[in-house]
């Protein structure tokens, strides 16, 4: 019996990253030798053990053959005659094929260091177009590693899948799985423009790819581009740590642009609308879940509202702002609405040159909620005689103490933009007087 460490615990020891799990290949052994020591089964389809002690996972070393369509179109065998190179063989990527026995030796027979080093994501062999879902898999990596390209020839294999149909196999749990992984890595948009160098994202998230090539108005979007905004939103919402259901808000928030009439273009007059059954049938194909459901269609109705908060004339009124906020459930979902105001935030800095552009609805936002919030309901309920009334004078008070709220707020923010105003100022006199003076000192003399 050898054993030997395999695949991402290598690929990231090599790299320098955390190493958090460990898996192992076990060569020359029988499943009742792995009972024998102790170890416990959890293979369905083939022998996987947990260690008695440290619950890593052991695999026999094993082959496979497609057998079928899709990610469960396989055979596998597993036997102490099949060999480490044999395993390592059937594994997706070079950077993902890479063995350590217990003498420390590196084992890498497909060149995966060699991979790493040049930043390139490389099929280990032909047998990578018989499982669709190492497209997926691709592309979370091009996501976690953003500053690794795709082998040439690999995309052209990738390209051959969607062409002969494999994508279409692919189980709606496994393609949500690898979607919501790849969002929760370091760059996200990556992930994306994969799947769409590939054909996949057309075949598997259409709606996305109808927002590629779609204008938008330069004013407000210097990147004009509707789907080069998607990518530069999710870019915004990895940089700001968003969590997963508002990582998906974030990716979907616009879906209703890529339905405008050509001849509306590049306005986008009632996209919120028109998104909302694009979203609701991305949402049933891929079973996504409730918690991210949910808020992704809060943000597709509601992000135009969200940016209008303000106090200029064609800002939203008070009574507006609670209506919202009522149908956000903020008493109760003060979290969810938390994550509401993030994708919203990530929409506004995910423009061309905008990443850093301050986001004063954010504030605004927050402190009408927390107005919202401290109006005692169950007072107004005791104190009102009418039952029947009791809805329309909870929602007076939130108007009224939301409108305190907001004045307050607006007097905080012009003592802060003189404040400002003032230091920047004396700042720029300070440096054109300096500038002046030099230049004048030079020409001249003393």
């Amino acid at each position: 019996m050898q054993i030997y460490v395999v695949g991402g615990a290598i690929r990231d020891e090599l790299l320098g990253r955390p190493v958090s799990d460990r898996d192992h290949v076990v060569v020359g052994a029988t499943p009742d030798e792995m009972l024998a020591a102790g170890f416990r089964p959890v293979g369905k389809d083939f022998p996987v053990f947990l260690h008695p002690e440290t619950q890593e996972e052991y695999a026999l070393a094993r082959t496979e053959r497609k057998s079928g369509h899709g990610y469960h179109g396989f055979t596998f065998h597993a036997s102490p005659e099949v060999s480490l190179e044999e395993d390592l063989a059937r594994r997706d990527l070079t950077i993902n094929a890479m063995a350590r026995g217990e003498d420390g030796v590196l084992i890498d027979p497909f060149n995966g260091r060699a991979d790493l080093d040049a930043r390139v994501l490389r099929h280990v062999g032909p047998a990578f177009i018989e499982d669709p879902v190492r497209i997926l898999r691709l592309a979370r990596f091009a996501a976690r590693f953003g500053d690794f390209s795709v082998a040439p020839e690999t995309l052209f294999l990738m390209r051959r899948m969607v062409a002969e149909g494999e994508v279409d196999h692919l189980v709606a749990e496994r393609v949500w799985q690898e979607l919501a992984r790849g969002l929760m890595e370091a760059h996200p948009q990556r992930m994306i423009e994969v799947l769409r160098d590939c054909g996949a994202l057309a075949r598997l998230l259409p709606e996305l790819e109808a927002l590629f090539g779609v204008p938008q108005r330069p004013e407000y979007h210097p990147e004009v581009d509707t789907g080069a905004h998607l990518l530069l939103v999710l870019q915004a919402a990895a940089a700001m740590a968003l969590s997963l259901p508002a990582r998906f808000a974030a990716l979907t928030h616009d879906l209703g642009k890529g339905r405008t009439p050509p001849a509306e273009w590049p306005r986008h007059i009632g996209h919120e609308a028109r998104g909302e059954p694009l979203l609701q049938a991305l949402c049933e194909r891929l079973r996504v879940p409730v918690e991210c459901r949910e808020l992704a269609r809060l943000v597709v109705l509601q992000h135009g509202n969200v940016h209008r908060a303000g106090f200029g004339e064609h800002c939203l009124r008070p009574d507006t702002m609670v209506k919202l906020m009522e149908r956000c459930d903020v008493q109760r979902r003060p979290e969810r609405f938390e994550d509401f105001l993030l994708a919203c935030e990530a929409d506004h800095r995910g423009r061309q040159g905008r990443a850093d552009d301050p986001y004063p609805q954010g504030r605004l936002w927050r402190a009408a909620a927390a107005a919202f919030r401290a109006v005692d309901g169950g007072a107004i309920a005791r104190e009102c005689t009418d039952k029947v009334r009791i809805p329309e004078r909870l929602h007076q008070a939130r108007v009224a103490a939301v409108s305190q709220a907001l004045a307050d707020l607006r007097a905080d923010f012009k003592a802060e933009f003189k404040s400002d105003f003032r230091a920047d100022l004396r700042t720029d006199f300070r440096t054109d007087f300096r500038t002046d003076f030099r230049a004048d000192f030079r020409t001249h003399g003393r």
